[in-house]
């Protein structure tokens, strides 16, 4: 098994999204680009947990890479083999029984949209990225296919959205 074909290799990894740009949660967030930059800049990808359920006492793995990209903030993570919890998890990702993501976080700088009652957060302290049965925000899940490939054309279609808004101001 491969990330291009399943959601999880035999080694236990998997990628996704943990968070999208511009796009409200149940909560009423809307995380905005570059709301992970300084926090990331901060920390080593150890330093942000990977939990279950957000859960500090459910450490299930390591997360290898967090990053921001146009389409939000992208994960590679490794659940690790003998934890009773992670060895349960990559079967029902396996599965397809599970798929959410989840962040947990802190909020450093915020605004209400006094219009519309949402919050958009325009900078965060993360914390940790849970794999969830529920997500807050619809988006963010593993994905099969979660590839430098399917990166580079979320993030072409981003720019070129982009672009697009400034042309039309």
């Amino acid at each position: 098994m491969n990330l291009n074909s399943s959601p999880m290799d035999e080694m236990g990894r998997f990628a996704g999204y943990a968070s999208v740009f511009n796009q409200v949660d149940q909560g009423g967030d809307i995380v905005m680009p570059g709301a992970f930059k300084k926090s990331l800049m901060q920390k080593n990808n150890q330093d942000i947990r990977l939990l279950f359920q957000h859960d500090p006492k459910e450490p299930i793995g390591i997360w290898e890479q967090v990053q921001e990209d146009g389409f939000g903030l992208w994960v590679r993570g490794r659940l690790l083999p003998g934890i009773e919890r992670a060895d349960a998890l990559k079967k029902l990702i396996i599965g397809g029984a599970l798929d959410g993501l989840s962040i947990g976080f802190k909020t450093q700088r915020a605004k209400k949209d006094r219009v519309t009652g949402f919050r958009h957060l325009y900078q965060v302290k993360l914390w940790e990225i849970s794999i969830v049965t529920f997500p807050m925000m619809e988006g963010a899940r593993i994905k099969p296919s979660a590839t430098n490939q399917e990166r580079n054309v979320s993030l072409a279609r981003s720019l070129d959205a982009a672009i697009s808004l400034l042309r039309n101001q």
